[in-house]
């Protein structure tokens, strides 16, 4: 960790942990190599520590902008984390489709239908459909 404050990396490690899970963030970090680990680090502190690490905007908040975001994107393996990351953090069922809906306005409708496909597997997962 020469590049990056120690005490970010931390704070990072702690709320990635809290969002996706310490089970997946653990196995994440475990099977860095020498190739991703500094990836894997920076992004922890970076992200996380920085970014999900400044108080102004809650938690959920976060999330609900992380789904729009990574939604837009069309990156559906991380919009499907964040989904379950977003359920943790107080996301409700009718916020995640009020969601995708404007995915849907802004990004097209193919990409409304990917949210959803992923959205329904990750409710499915969690009870809540």
């Amino acid at each position: 960790m020469s590049t990056f404050d120690e005490d970010l990396f931390r704070k990072g490690l702690e709320q990635r942990k809290a969002t996706l899970g310490a089970e997946y963030v653990e196995k994440n970090l475990a099977t860095a190599d020498d190739f991703n680990r500094p990836f894997q680090e920076a992004m922890t502190a970076w992200c996380w520590g920085f970014g999900w690490g400044d108080e102004v905007i809650d938690a959920k908040t976060r999330s609900m902008m992380n789904l729009s975001m990574i939604g837009a994107l069309g990156k559906m393996t991380e919009w499907e984390i964040h989904c379950r990351g977003a359920l943790k953090n107080g996301v409700s069922r009718e916020e995640i489709r009020a969601i995708i809906h404007v995915i849907g306005i802004y990004c097209g409708v193919p990409q409304a239908l990917e949210c959803f496909r992923v959205a329904r597997k990750v409710l499915e997962e969690a009870g809540q459909l």
